[in-house]
């Protein structure tokens, strides 16, 4: 018996550490190539939700002005509590708080799930700024 109750904690384990890709591609109606960064957020917010909007803003403001500028690379925030933003919010899955990146080349967006990196990195500007920088500098050599 004691076997078992190992062998299945041990199984758990295993289960949880998996990694799992949070990206999705669909098939959209927008046009050209262009990535846009996506905040999704609730009405009642907390410091970590304000804290995810503030950095991403200001990294975008002066790391990718010229980006942001041409119309490559854009910036929006979505109140999911919003009855107009629910079908958007469902497009992304995104129940309340979610940090994405959406790619959208040749008529197909890729959604990119940053909701787990944002949480963790919010309160650590400086790590927060270079992964978000890295990972949106990845997305634009695709384009």
């Amino acid at each position: 018996m004691k076997i078992f109750q190992f062998l299945f904690l041990a199984f758990l384990i295993l289960a949880s550490c998996q990694s799992q890709d949070k990206s999705k591609t669909l098939t959209t109606a927008e046009t050209g190539s262009k990535i846009k960064v996506i905040d999704f957020y609730t009405t009642h917010r907390c410091k970590t939700c304000l804290k995810i909007e503030d950095n991403t803003k200001k990294l975008l403001q002066t790391e990718f002005k010229k980006e942001m500028d041409a119309g490559t690379l854009s910036f929006e925030t979505i109140n999911v509590d919003e009855e107009s933003n629910y079908k958007i919010a469902e497009r992304f899955e995104a129940g309340g708080t979610a940090l994405f990146i959406n790619v959208i080349k040749d008529g197909t967006e890729h959604h990119i799930d940053l909701t787990d990196f944002a949480f963790m990195k919010a309160f650590d500007e400086a790590e927060f700024n270079s992964e978000l920088k890295a990972k949106i500098d990845e997305q634009l050599k695709t384009l």
